[in-house]
């Protein structure tokens, strides 16, 4: 049994627009933004960290053309129209402790053209540590107010579970850009965190007990609870959007399937039934469909199967090694190995398919890319990034053909959610 579950480790990587649609030119008509920061009283070197974060939040929006100069200024000083005058927009902050000693920055953009403030909001955060979020609603609220196309993923939080020592494995959740990072699981193995619901007020995650046993874990109430346990392998890999269901890989009986659990009636219903490996089940088309991966051609790649059908169907026909997907809607990401390194490091890239048509779309170009992860309105992907002997976070903006990539500089990461 020990072998069968390193094998399917090895095998299952530890590590609402039209997606069709062309890719946006960057001919440089971005309107053009510049940053001032009014901070006084505050530790220089946050200060310096805030000011990449919006830099970084900015163009990672795709939507502007950021000027990365560190502008200083006092907060309610007047405009200077000619320092900026090749720029559209200023956005000016100033972070500050209030009465409370609570960390709090005042936000204020302005159009340059009308010289009239288009966001000017305070912002304040309880936690200090969490101040990587203060900038994200920032620009997601500058973004919103200039009518640009939503960007609520650099509000989202993300889990991830990362390699410590040897059989240990801590469960983290931390900002986009890796610079906020609380451990909220520790002590033992602990694999494959996915978010329970699109608030994020809760988590799944497995436990590598004496059999694996997964588990949700609220967030808010600090309560863990046990949902099921199996022989041999235990994943959620998707849930529901009304959360009720969730979708595991389980192999009772040596040989891992597709199983949908129902939380109400605690119940787990087979979706597969195949001598081999399936497993990474997501749903698809309205949660008619599930995808998956398995090696029914005996290499892994990716295979779907009409919920209550005996008929299953390959969804890709490029490559002989894909190994990890996510879906959304009708679309899929996945996970494909591109050389046969028996020496070295193999090359991973992404791919973007549909289950309703021939559409084929490459991400990435080089290097070891895994575990991808779409954004919940499917416009960007998160995923796994080797760099060396570290790993990251990646981040594509999928209409605008744009990837940045963020290093963990402790431990790897084996999975992540967002």
């Amino acid at each position: 049994m020990r072998k069968l579950l390193l094998s399917l480790f090895l095998f299952f990587p530890l590590f609402a627009s039209d997606l069709t649609l062309e890719i946006v030119k960057d001919v440089g008509n971005r309107p053009k933004i510049a940053i001032e920061d009014g901070s006084s009283g505050i530790d220089p070197k946050l200060s310096a960290k805030f000011f990449k974060l919006l830099v970084g939040d900015l163009e990672v929006t795709a939507h502007f053309d950021v000027n990365d100069t560190r502008n200083m200024a006092q907060f309610e000083e007047p405009l200077s129209i000619t320092r900026y005058r090749l720029a559209d927009y200023l956005l000016r902050y100033q972070l500050f402790y209030d009465d409370f000693g609570k960390l709090n920055v005042r936000a204020r953009c302005f159009d340059l053209r009308s010289q009239e403030p288009i966001l000017d909001k305070i912002y304040r955060i309880s936690q200090k540590e969490r101040y990587p979020f203060l900038a994200h609603k920032i620009i997601y609220d500058l973004n919103k107010a200039l009518r640009f196309e939503d960007v609520s993923f650099l509000k989202s939080f993300v889990i991830f579970s990362k390699y410590t020592k040897p059989k240990h494995a801590d469960i983290y959740i931390s900002d986009y850009t890796l610079t906020y990072q609380k451990r909220v699981v520790s002590g033992g193995l602990n694999l494959f965190p996915k978010w329970a619901n699109e608030e994020q007020t809760a988590f799944y995650y497995t436990a590598m007990e004496d059999r694996p046993t997964l588990y949700r874990v609220d967030i808010y109430k600090g309560t863990r609870s046990k949902i099921t346990s199996s022989e041999g392998m235990l994943v959620c890999s998707d849930v529901s959007q009304d959360g009720s269901k969730l979708l595991l890989t389980m192999a009772p009986d040596a040989q891992p399937d597709i199983y949908i659990y129902d939380l109400l009636t605690k119940k787990a219903r087979r979706v597969t039934r195949y001598g081999g490996i399936d497993v990474n089940g997501n749903f698809v088309e309205n949660e008619s469909k599930v995808v998956f991966v398995s090696d029914r051609l005996g290499y892994p790649t990716i295979f779907a199967k009409r919920i209550g059908s005996r008929a299953v169907e390959r969804v890709v026909y490029h490559g002989r090694n894909n190994n990890s997907c996510s879906a959304h809607g009708d679309y899929v990401v996945y996970s494909s190995r591109e050389t046969d390194n028996a020496f070295g490091k193999n090359v991973f890239n992404l791919y973007l398919t549909s289950t309703t048509s021939d559409y084929i779309r490459r991400l990435t170009a080089n290097g070891v890319n895994i575990f991808p992860r779409f954004s919940k309105d499917g416009e960007t992907i998160l995923f796994i990034k080797e760099i060396g002997r570290q790993t990251g976070l990646g981040v594509i903006r999928l209409k605008y053909n744009k990837t940045y990539i963020y290093p963990l500089y402790t431990g790897k990461i084996q999975s992540i959610d967002w």
